[in-house]
């Protein structure tokens, strides 16, 4: 698998403000070290993380209709809040534009925001690298999730899916049923 790179980067620069590439290359990076870490494919742990948001900032209107011409689900939560399409379009963007084949890079794009249960070590990677990454932060509570994440992936997946819930309870937003089914089957693996 060739991945230009730099042309991804490029496309980025063009598509994202400087914070949000900061994010996209600490993802890239942590997914990248928690690959070798835990036995997956680094180089496909780097190109995922390094496309993850590729659709970040697109408007909802063309989310809802990429999502939709792709015939991606639009549940009811999506369709009120199109931002959480951004997973799986990004997916269909770094396949369109990037000819990115690999199944397995695109459901660890697909994946990174809600979760799913039954993910592949790749998409458990990307998905905890994504809440996890430098950039994120550097509060006690952070760090003993990395810490977590070195040694137990699906752990992980689990502390960061009770950390998104949390934070989505206090702002009084819905639940996906997804990261409440990743957060139930990561539990069950340790």
């Amino acid at each position: 698998m060739i991945v230009d790179r730099d042309a991804i980067i490029h496309w980025l620069e063009n598509n994202v403000p400087p914070s949000r590439l900061q994010h996209i290359l600490g993802v890239e990076q942590m997914s990248k070290q928690l690959a070798q870490i835990h036995g997956a494919d680094a180089e496909k742990a780097q190109t995922a993380g390094l496309t993850h948001d590729l659709a970040k900032y697109f408007p909802a209107d063309q989310l809802l209709a990429m999502a939709q011409q792709r015939g991606i689900e639009i549940d009811e939560i999506c369709a009120v809040r199109p931002h959480l399409l951004h997973a799986e379009v990004s997916a269909i963007v770094a396949k369109e534009e990037f000819q990115i084949e690999d199944e397995e890079i695109l459901s660890a794009i697909a994946q990174h925001t809600l979760g799913d249960r039954e993910m592949s070590k790749l998409s458990c990677i990307v998905f905890v690298a994504d809440k996890l990454e430098p950039n994120r932060g550097d509060s006690d509570d952070l760090n003993a999730m990395r810490e977590v994440a070195w040694e137990n992936l699906y752990r992980s997946v689990y502390q960061v899916c009770d950390l998104s819930i949390e934070k989505l309870m206090r702002k009084g937003h819905p639940i996906h049923p997804r990261t409440v089914a990743a957060r139930n089957w990561a539990m069950s693996k340790c």
